[in-house]
């Protein structure tokens, strides 16, 4: 049997390590040649050659998603070398430690944090996807893949300029599917929740996770291949008729009422679930 993605390129952002990675895996073991982009080269060239190791096809393409003069150097290296580019997943955002302390509320929150967001998360996918698209149109279309989160589609106390971006790239994946659709350019985008990524699992206290966990309707958190599987899917033509949508894929955090957590407490204290 033909593997879904043979003979397909796809460039992935922040494939170093985490969410990146695990897709440029998955995508590999399907049959797709996969550039991996990170800004750390050490990181992204061990990851790319410790896949080829394993006979996957994989090139390591270190490029600052801030710079279009580089993603334009890059795209225009990748579409010579392979001839085509078929999948992109926009996957890298910038979420240090440094920039969560900074990334507050509002009234509390330096402009400087807000920039450096809307700079990696933002409009540094519009910069990929402006120099790609010309490469994808012309070998009849493609898959590009936006990573959002639910701080995209919800408010909260902290994260602001995460949040916003993450809402910018949302609409970008929609302007993008309405602008090229007709090309045979597909865009679609998943708003991610909470993941057990290596930072996720050493950086977050365990009563965050607990309180994240109460709030999915899956019995467990979600790791980097739930999210790799369903972009490789996005990426392949069973989803041919999937175009321009949101999808959550967040174990059931953003399906429920915001109530819900404190209603089983009190449901389970009356022995009833009647309101």
């Amino acid at each position: 049997m033909t593997a879904p993605l043979q003979d397909r390129v796809a460039i992935i952002t922040g494939a170093g390590q985490g969410i990146g990675a695990d897709v440029a895996t998955v995508l590999a073991e399907r049959g797709a040649t996969v550039i991996l982009n990170d800004i750390l080269a050490d990181r992204v060239e061990d990851t790319a050659a410790a896949m080829r190791a394993r006979g996957l096809r994989a090139e390591a393409s270190v490029f600052d998603l801030t710079d279009e003069d580089d993603i334009a150097r890059a795209v225009g290296a990748i579409a010579a070398r392979h001839g085509r580019i078929d999948i992109v997943h926009n996957n890298a955002a910038f979420q240090t430690t440094e920039q969560r302390a900074r990334d507050l509320d509002v009234m509390n929150l330096p402009a400087d944090a807000w920039d450096k967001a809307f700079a990696v998360n933002a409009r540094g996918p519009m910069l990929l996807c402006k120099h790609v698209l010309p490469t994808m149109i012309a070998g009849g279309g493609g898959s590009i893949i936006h990573s959002a989160s639910g701080f995209g589609l919800l408010g909260e106390m902290t994260l602001t300029a995460y949040g916003a971006s993450k809402a910018a790239l949302i609409n970008l994946g929609r302007f993008i599917a309405t602008q090229y659709g007709k090309q045979g350019v597909r865009s679609n985008v998943i708003a991610i929740g909470f993941v057990l990524s290596e930072t996720a699992v050493e950086t977050t206290p365990q009563a965050v996770k607990d309180v994240l966990l109460a709030h999915h309707l899956n019995p467990e958190l979600g790791s980097p291949r739930d999210i790799a599987n369903v972009v490789a899917f996005l990426a392949s033509d069973d989803s041919r008729f999937i175009n321009g949508a949101l999808i959550p894929v967040d174990g059931g955090f953003t399906a429920h009422q915001p109530s819900m957590v404190d209603f089983q407490r009190l449901f389970a204290a009356a022995g009833s679930n009647q309101l």
